[in-house]
C-alpha cells in the first residue's frame, strides 16, 4: 500500500474552527436510529453467549458484551455511510467487533500466553472477511474449547451479510491487510511479559518505516483499531465507488484516525492496565506532557485528514465522536485526568465539546 504523507510538525499546526454542515443531523441519526438497532443486535448475541457450555468461555463472551459494548456503538456509525446497505453493514460491524472483543478477552483474561493459540483463534477474523471460506477449530491450541458454536455464528453472520455488498471485492484486499495487522498486534501484545515487548517493538518498527513522523507505539495502536476496516466496509455497500475514495479513506484512517482511536482507548485504561499487568502504549511516552502533546498531534492530523475527505461532515463527526466517547468515560475522573481531557477537547474545537456533553448524557441511558 502507498504510505501516507509525512506528518507535519505539531508545533506548527494551529487549531481551526472545524464545524461542518450536517454534523448535527448525523449525530441525531446515530443516537435515535442506529444505537437502538445496535442494542437489539447485542441482545441477540448475548443470548448466544449464554449458551456457551464452557463456563470460562461463557464468562469471557458475556464480559466482552457487557464491558465493551461501546465499541459496537461507536463503530456502528459507519453503517450510515453505506447508502442503501445500512442494515447489512451494521450487522457486520456488530458481529465483527463482538468477535474482536471476545478474542481480546480470551487472550487477556483466561490465563494463557500461548502465541500459537492466539493466532489460531484470530484466524476467525480472516474467515469472517472471506465469504465461502469454511470455519476451522479455532480453539485447537486453547485450553478451553466448547463455545456452543459462538465464534462460528459470528463468522457466519459476517460472511452472509458481506455477500450482499455491491463493491466488497474492491476493498477486500485492504480489509485483509488491516485484519492481518490487527492479528499480528494481538498475538504479540498478549505474549508472556518477558518476550512481548521485544516482539511487538520489532514488528511495529518495521511497519512504522512506512509512516514517517509516527512512533512505533502509535503505529501499533493504529493497527489495533477496527475503524479503517469499518470505513471501507461502509464504502463497499455503495452502488458506485471511486478508487480514489478508497485510497483517500485508507490514508485518512491509517494511521491518523485509527491511531487517535486506540491511543484514547489506552489513555483511559492506563490505571486499569497497570493494575492488571497489561501492556499500555501510552506509558512509552517520556512523561504526561509528552503524552498530551502526541495525543494533540493525532487530534490535529485526524481532523486534517477528515477535512480532506469527499464527505468531511461524516468523518469530522467520527473524529469528534471518538473524543466525546472516550473522554466522557468514568475512568477519566477516576484517574484525575479531567484537565487532560479538557485540553484535548479544546484542541479539537467547540464541536467536540458539544459532542462530549452529548456522550455524557447518552451514557446515562445506555
Amino acid at each position: 500500500m502507498t504510505a501516507t504523507k509525512t506528518a507535519r510538525d505539531p508545533a506548527r499546526i494551529k487549531p481551526k474552527n472545524r464545524a461542518v454542515p450536517g454534523q448535527s443531523a448525523l449525530l441525531l441519526q446515530h443516537i435515535l436510529f442506529t444505537l437502538p438497532r445496535v442494542q437489539k443486535l447485542l441482545a441477540a448475541w448475548r443470548n448466544e453467549a449464554e449458551r456457551c457450555p464452557d463456563p470460562v468461555l461463557r464468562q469471557m463472551a458475556l464480559a466482552s458484551l457487557e464491558k465493551k459494548a461501546f465499541h459496537c456503538q461507536g463503530g456502528a456509525v459507519f453503517a450510515i455511510a453505506a447508502r442503501g446497505h445500512e442494515k447489512a453493514v451494521l450487522r457486520i460491524i456488530v458481529a465483527y467487533q463482538t468477535l474482536c472483543d471476545y478474542l481480546d478477552n480470551l487472550c487477556d483474561r483466561a490465563g494463557s500466553t500461548d502465541g500459537e493459540a492466539f493466532r489460531h483463534l484470530h484466524n476467525s477474523l480472516l474467515t469472517a472477511l472471506t465469504p465461502g471460506s469454511a470455519c476451522e477449530d479455532y480453539y485447537l491450541f486453547y485450553p478451553h474449547k466448547q463455545d456452543g458454536g459462538y465464534i462460528n455464528k459470528l463468522v457466519a453472520e459476517c460472511q452472509t451479510q458481506i455477500e450482499t455488498l455491491s463493491n466488497y471485492r474492491r476493498v477486500q484486499e485492504r480489509l485483509w491487510e488491516l485484519a492481518n495487522w490487527y492479528i499480528e498486534l494481538q498475538v504479540r501484545k498478549h505474549l508472556h511479559p518477558e518476550i512481548r515487548e521485544e516482539q511487538l517493538i520489532g514488528w511495529a518498527k518495521e511497519l512504522c518505516s512506512r509512516y514517517p513522523g509516527v512512533r512505533w507505539q502509535e503505529i501499533a495502536a493504529a493497527a489495533g483499531s477496527t475503524l479503517a476496516l469499518f470505513a471501507l466496509l461502509g464504502l463497499a455497500g455503495r452502488e458506485e465507488l471511486d478508487d480514489a475514495v478508497i485510497q483517500r479513506t485508507w490514508q485518512a484512517y491509517f494511521p491518523w484516525i485509527c491511531g487517535l482511536h486506540i491511543l484514547l482507548d489506552y489513555f483511559i485504561d492506563r490505571e486499569e492496565d497497570r493494575q492488571g499487568g497489561d501492556l499500555n502504549f501510552t506509558v512509552y511516552y517520556r512523561d504526561e506532557a509528552e503524552m498530551l502533546e502526541r495525543l494533540k498531534f493525532f487530534v490535529r492530523q485526524a481532523h486534517d485528514s477528515a477535512a480532506s475527505m469527499p464527505d468531511p461532515a461524516f468523518h469530522t463527526t467520527v473524529v469528534e465522536g471518538l473524543l466525546g466517547l472516550y473522554l466522557s468515560d468514568a475512568k477519566i475522573a477516576a484517574q484525575c485526568y479531567q484537565h487532560l481531557a479538557d485540553s484535548l477537547l479544546k484542541c479539537s474545537g467547540q464541536r467536540a465539546v458539544t459532542t462530549y456533553r452529548i456522550c455524557r448524557m447518552v451514557r446515562k441511558v445506555l
